[in-house]
């Protein structure tokens, strides 16, 4: 039988906790006087929660003391954790854990690939730490996507080669770090924005079965960019 590595982002892919983080930064702006809004939230996918900070205080014309700043970084994560303390299966989206389910019927190498420090409280949060056979999480990684650091840690892990892995990830700078890798990049999103993608789906709920058994059996190829 054909292996391949599948290798999953979390936010956005498997659930939604960009609205926990939306939340948490609100509280914290809007404690400082600052108006935060979800055009913000927006500009704020995929950095660090240091230049999150910063960014905010810089929209607010705001001035922090070093410690202020520790303080209020610590305080941002406590409120975050206490959102995604109470996910539950429901959060999963859409069609993810069909595939995951036929993934781990076919025997295929599974792992996940995501920036977030939290990702493996909130795989036990949704009930799928089990379907996954390595996990590359901000605890495992030095350099942030698009560096390709997560991803070849996570083909490692699962003993597969880069160029016999597919990655599928919801935000530009992950699908460069997928290309970067030499792996598959399916983008789970809207084509405008995951144009460099090898593929690109709206959500699980449209790639079929038959697609995801033609990446296992080498029909589904990477293309060139």
């Amino acid at each position: 039988m054909n292996k391949k590595g599948f290798i999953f982002d979390l936010d956005g892919v498997i659930v939604d906790t960009a609205k926990y983080h939306f939340l948490a930064w609100r509280k914290l702006a809007n404690g400082l006087g600052i108006d935060f809004t979800h055009e913000e939230n927006e500009q704020l996918k995929g950095v660090s929660r240091v230049r999150s900070l910063e960014k905010i205080l810089e929209w607010g014309g705001k001035t922090l003391s070093k410690e202020e700043f520790t303080s209020l970084m610590a305080k941002k994560n406590e409120e975050y954790l206490g959102y995604i303390s109470k996910m539950d299966a429901s959060e999963i989206l859409p069609d993810v854990s069909k595939v995951l389910d036929f993934l781990e019927a076919k025997h295929q190498a599974v792992a996940l690939g995501s920036a977030s420090k939290n990702a493996r409280p909130i795989l036990e949060k949704v009930s799928l730490l089990e379907k996954f056979n390595a996990i590359v999480d901000g605890n495992d990684v030095t350099k942030a996507k698009p560096d390709p650091e997560v991803f070849l840690i996570g083909a490692k892990l699962l003993d597969m080669q880069p160029q016999d892995c597919v990655v599928f990830e919801d935000s530009v700078a992950g699908v460069q770090a997928a290309n970067t890798a030499n792996m598959i990049s399916i983008g789970i999103g809207e084509k405008d924005v995951l144009h460099e993608a090898d593929y690109i789906f709206k959500d699980f709920t449209e790639m079929s079965q038959e697609f995801v058994e033609a990446i296992i059996s080498g029909n589904v190829t990477k293309k060139i960019n």
